[in-house]
């Protein structure tokens, strides 16, 4: 093909056959591609709807700690509570979305405790009170979670720094009574 006019002849009916072939190689496209898309919004829907749920409980409080997992139309809810009621508030609210079949509801009821409760206050002024982390406290449900059970403290939720995670580490194990704190803290990404 050293003929550039036979040449150019070439590369047009090339392209003239691609462009006439895209569309049926798009219809060709398995059905399974856009099932796993809509699956997947579906499932990314549900997800925010099972959190947009929880969030709203009345009764969730920095003191408690939420967590869920999706898988399919099962969702399984785990953490921490300090109110019994919580535990069965959290079942029925997301048992009430639509699209949930099963809800297996492994969150754990706190002991009661009033050295507990005293060492949650403390805790929580230790952290919300410092000038660096007060930011932290005025969202409506704080990312810092203070779950206090025996006397150990853990962090759960998110901090927006390496820095700050480890600050209110450092307040909750200056906190007197508190047997040992266990930081469970994630920086965010963003």
């Amino acid at each position: 093909m050293n003929n550039p006019r036979l040449r150019s002849i070439f590369t047009a009916a090339v392209l003239a056959t691609s462009l006439l072939a895209a569309p049926f190689l798009q219809a060709a496209q398995p059905q399974d591609d856009k099932k796993q898309r809509s699956e997947q919004k579906y499932q990314d829907k549900l997800v925010k709807e099972v959190r947009h749920q929880l969030v709203m409980l009345p009764y969730y409080s920095v003191f408690d700690n939420l967590a869920y997992q999706v898988d399919g139309d099962k969702v399984t809810l785990v953490g921490q509570v300090v109110r019994p009621t919580l535990k069965s508030d959290a079942e029925a609210a997301v048992k009430s979305i639509e699209g949930v079949s099963t809800v297996a509801n492994n969150i754990e009821v706190l002991p009661v405790s009033p050295n507990d409760d005293q060492i949650r206050r403390a805790v929580y002024r230790a952290i919300y009170g410092s000038d660096a982390l007060a930011r932290y406290g005025l969202q409506a449900v704080p990312s810092i979670h203070i779950i206090v059970k025996n006397g150990n403290v853990s962090l759960e939720g998110v901090a927006d720094s390496e820095a700050d995670k480890n600050l209110a580490n450092l307040k909750a194990s200056a906190v007197p009574g508190v047997f040992g704190v266990k930081n469970n803290l994630v920086v965010s990404k963003s």
